[in-house]
């Protein structure tokens, strides 16, 4: 057992748990953030997404000891803020979401991509989007909801 230091939707954490246990076990079963999902626990789905400093991670391929010091954001977290209701209603007005399975995922991917580019190309959306699936949407309605919330919340980024 260690005591793990770190930031979880801006609040300051300190807990005792087993350095190798994955972020996504912790999440889900200790701290209740459902809205981290396991898949494929392989870091192939991107079900299990949450920015760690700002960028995407899947939590599943994340060991507790590797959070220690930074801030760990889930889609709870970032439901809070501006920008999640910019990419809300990018989603919906396009309709990028169907069973939503994937969706929390989509969110923070899309979040991290115009973090770091808030006037991304079709390739970029491509390309940022590339470790997450969806198996019910298809990806032309989400590139296109990431395109429409670049659009409408330009400053926000």
């Amino acid at each position: 057992m260690a005591i793990i230091e770190f930031t979880l939707n801006g609040v300051k954490k300190q807990i005792e748990c087993d350095p190798s246990e994955r972020l996504l076990d912790h999440l889900r079963s200790k701290a209740g953030y459902t809205g981290v999902k396991e898949g494929c626990g392989e870091g192939e789905c991107g079900a299990c997404a949450v920015l760690m400093d700002h960028r995407i991670v899947n939590s599943c391929m994340v060991p507790m000891a590797n959070v220690r010091g930074h801030e760990i954001v889930t889609i709870e977290g970032f439901a809070a803020s501006e920008r999640f209701k910019t990419l809300e209603k990018a989603f919906a007005e396009t309709g990028g979401v169907q069973c939503g399975f994937c969706t929390p995922g989509m969110i923070i991917a899309s979040e991290s991509l115009l973090n770091q580019n808030p006037q991304p190309t079709d390739a970029e959306i491509k390309d940022a989007l590339s470790g997450n699936l969806c198996r019910c949407t298809g990806y032309n309605m989400i590139i296109a909801a990431i395109r429409l919330a670049a659009e409408k919340g330009e400053g926000l980024w």
